[in-house]
């Protein structure tokens, strides 16, 4: 079990007695979790760009589920413009 859920042993312990998960699979949802948030702005608009277009978004339907789906976020960016968007994504 990697370091960083060390601090993390009291939500693990509350996993284990609230759910069917055991100690490793709660350790790793925790993990998984954290890894998620750590997400920065960057990489969510790529990430989510890659996503939507995969399933055959067109450019000018992802941005715009982008910009929707941003003030969301558990630590929400600064808002950005559908340029910006374009920028993170093709620099």
């Amino acid at each position: 079990m990697p370091e960083r859920s060390a601090s993390y042993d009291d939500l693990i312990d509350h996993l284990v007695r609230s759910t069917a998960l055991r100690r490793g699979e709660a350790a790793r949802v925790v993990l998984d979790v954290l890894a998620y948030f750590d997400e920065t702005t960057e990489e969510f608009v790529r990430r989510r760009h890659r996503e939507i277009q995969a399933s055959g978004g067109t450019n000018a339907e992802i941005f715009e589920r982008i910009a929707a789906e941003l003030p969301h976020r558990a630590v929400a960016p600064p808002e950005l413009s559908l340029r910006q968007l374009r920028r993170i994504v093709y620099g």
